[in-house]
């Protein structure tokens, strides 16, 4: 994630602008920015630098469209372009995702959007995932605009994962930053009896990579606990019931409350996050209020993890860096 020019003669971003934490160790709120307009790069160094001190921060009330959300993301890194999305993103703007097409996915493969989503996130951690973990170059980092919420329920949850680190205790630390792991796409799902469309597809589209379990973060050089629920299932070097007790453990303590920070969306809100430092939760509950609840993403490419040793991440299948 970088900035597209240094802040001249030492600038500071105009009276008005505030960036104001909301938790403990993780999300802020910026105030006073239209996201909208043109944005000084004053402003830019800002954004970015509460983006890496909170890993996520947040804007209400902005009128961003499709054009607008891709302009700000550029600010900051190039924009991911997916290969494969689903019919709801907007055709002309191949850097957007909206995540409505989620809502489709079950229904390709024989299932109501609820069962899918159980068999998926199946556990709380389970559910909790970085966008696109497998690959061997995660993005570094999401803007998620929404455009229609639910009048209650869909929140979004994310958790710091360079504080997670921290809070382990120094022999614990030690023992985590020599070993890797393996992150393969949907690790998680439960099959269903028989046939089961979803599976075939998973196995037809695998993507696989060995992630170090502690990454350096490329630009603050925080050491960063890089586990998740949703693609991580075998730390190497180690016996399969070793490996889900060590997981466990580490998944845990990455969720600790105190490590996280819900959010309550809007129309015109936007999440703008590390993807490198942090994982979420999708909410699960959105669909009982019988409301849409639509959001359009941007992802920024990302770097190829690199770990204590300094050891890149290597691929398994399905994955080259730079290539979506």
């Amino acid at each position: 994630m970088t900035t597209d020019g240094a802040i001249a003669g030492g600038a500071e971003p105009r009276a008005g602008v505030e960036v104001k934490p909301v938790a403990g160790y993780i999300g802020a709120e910026i105030t006073g920015v239209d996201l909208a307009g043109p944005l000084e790069d004053a402003v830019i160094a800002l954004i970015r630098d509460a983006v890496l001190r909170w890993k996520v921060v947040f804007f209400r009330g902005q009128r961003l469209d499709h054009a607008g959300h891709i302009a700000f993301a550029r600010r900051f890194g190039d924009p991911v372009v997916l290969a494969r999305r689903g019919g709801a993103s907007p055709a002309d703007f191949p850097e957007v995702e909206t995540t409505a097409d989620r809502l489709e996915l079950g229904g390709r493969f024989g299932m109501e959007h609820e069962e899918w989503l159980r068999r998926r996130r199946h556990s709380l951690l389970r559910g909790w995932h970085c966008d696109h973990g497998a690959r061997i170059d995660p993005p570094a980092a999401t803007v998620l605009r929404a455009e229609t919420v639910p009048p209650y329920g869909g929140d979004t949850t994310w958790a710091n994962l360079a504080a997670a680190y921290a809070g382990l205790s120094a022999p614990v630390r030690a023992f985590v930053d020599g070993l890797r792991a393996e992150h393969r796409l949907g690790v998680g799902y439960q099959p269903r009896p028989g046939d089961d469309g979803y599976v075939r597809h998973l196995l037809d589209h695998q993507v696989a990579s060995v992630h170090p379990l502690v990454r350096v973060h490329p630009e603050t050089g925080e050491r960063v606990l890089f586990v998740n629920g949703y693609y991580l299932e075998q730390i190497e070097g180690v016996s399969r019931p070793e490996s889900a007790a060590l997981l466990e453990m580490l998944l845990e303590q990455a969720v600790r409350p105190e490590y996280t920070v819900r959010f309550r969306w809007e129309p015109g809100s936007v999440a703008f996050w590390d993807n490198r430092a942090t994982i979420h939760l999708a909410p699960g509950d959105h669909t009982r209020a019988g409301a849409p609840r639509i959001m359009h993403r941007v992802m920024l490419q990302g770097d190829v993890p690199v770990g204590v040793d300094g050891r890149p991440s290597e691929p398994v299948t399905g994955t080259t860096a730079g290539k979506w």
